[in-house]
C-alpha cells in the first residue's frame, strides 16, 4: 500500500462489507476482502454487516465458497488474534453485525443495543483494547446507524450517552462505521458534547465520500477520535476495492 508512512502508530480501517458480497450481490467476495484489508496493515478494523452465523445451503456454500466458521473469524484468521462481535439482525438463517479485529488484547467489550425501530436493528460494540507497549487502553466503538433521520438522531444521543458515561477524558477514544449521515449532522454534536473530531475532515478540510465506492457521492463512513494525534488517512476505492463491497473502506494512522 503507498501513500500511509510506517512507523509505530495505531493503523485503523474500517469497511462496511456488505455481508460479503460485492456490489449487486453477483458475487461472494470475503476471500478476497480478507486479503485486502491484511495488505492495509490494520492494528485495529472495523467492520459492520458481517455475518456471525449464515446457515446457507451446501450447494450455494460450494458455489459461493462460504466459510464453515463466523465470517468475522474467517476475516480475522489472517492476522487478528483478537475479536469482539455483536449481531444487529437475527433472522431465519443466521444473523449479522459489527465486529472489531485487533492484533491488541480486549480487556473487555459490550454490544449495546440501539435500535428505534422494529425492523431496523441496530448496535454500538464498545470494545476496550490493552495496548501493551503504550501502556494505554484505547476506546474502540463500531458502530451502523440506520436510514431514517429519527432513527439516527436518536442513535447519536445513545452513543453520546455512552461515551460520556463509560469512556474517561482521559482515555483515547475511536469511533468508526457507517453513520449514514449524508446531511452531515453528527459531526457538530460529537465535536460540541465530546470534543470528537473527524479524522479527514481534521486533515483534508472535508469528509471521504465513499457510498457508493463506484463513484462516491455520499459521505457515509466515518473515523472519529479523541486524545489521538492524526498523522494519515486515505479512502480505498479503487483498483481492486471497487470489485468487493458498495462502501469504499477507510485507513486512518494515529499516534499517542
Amino acid at each position: 500500500m503507498t501513500g500511509i508512512p510506517v512507523c509505530d502508530d495505531i493503523n485503523v480501517l474500517t469497511y462496511n462489507i456488505h455481508k460479503g458480497y460485492c456490489t449487486g450481490n453477483r458475487r461472494f467476495v470475503l476471500k478476497a476482502m480478507r486479503d485486502r484489508i491484511a495488505e492495509t496493515g490494520a492494528d485495529i478494523v472495523f467492520l459492520q454487516e458481517i455475518h456471525g452465523t449464515a446457515m446457507e445451503s451446501s450447494a450455494k456454500r460450494r458455489r459461493f465458497s462460504y466459510p464453515d466458521q463466523p465470517h468475522f473469524e474467517y476475516l480475522a484468521e489472517e492476522a487478528w488474534p483478537h475479536f469482539a462481535y455483536g449481531r444487529n439482525a437475527i433472522y431465519r438463517k443466521g444473523d449479522h453485525g459489527n465486529a472489531i479485529l485487533s492484533k491488541h488484547p480486549f480487556v473487555s467489550w459490550e454490544n449495546i443495543d440501539i435500535s428505534v425501530f422494529r425492523g431496523s436493528n441496530r448496535s454500538i460494540l464498545h470494545g476496550v483494547i490493552e495496548l501493551p507497549r503504550k501502556n494505554s487502553r484505547l476506546h474502540t466503538l463500531c458502530v451502523h446507524f440506520g436510514l431514517l433521520e429519527q432513527e439516527r438522531r436518536e442513535q447519536l444521543q445513545a452513543l453520546t450517552d455512552r461515551i460520556k458515561r463509560h469512556v474517561p477524558d482521559n482515555e483515547p477514544l475511536i469511533i468508526a462505521g457507517d453513520f449514514n449521515d449524508w446531511r452531515r449532522r453528527a459531526g457538530y454534536q460529537l465535536y460540541t458534547e465530546l470534543d470528537l473530531e473527524e479524522l479527514f475532515v481534521k486533515l483534508h478540510g472535508r469528509h471521504a465520500l465513499t457510498f457508493p465506492v463506484w463513484a462516491p457521492l455520499l459521505p457515509v463512513d466515518r473515523i472519529y477520535y479523541r486524545g489521538l494525534k492524526p498523522t494519515a488517512c486515505k479512502r480505498l476505492s479503487t483498483e481492486h476495492w471497487r470489485e468487493l463491497s458498495d462502501h469504499a473502506a477507510l485507513f486512518g494512522v494515529f499516534r499517542l
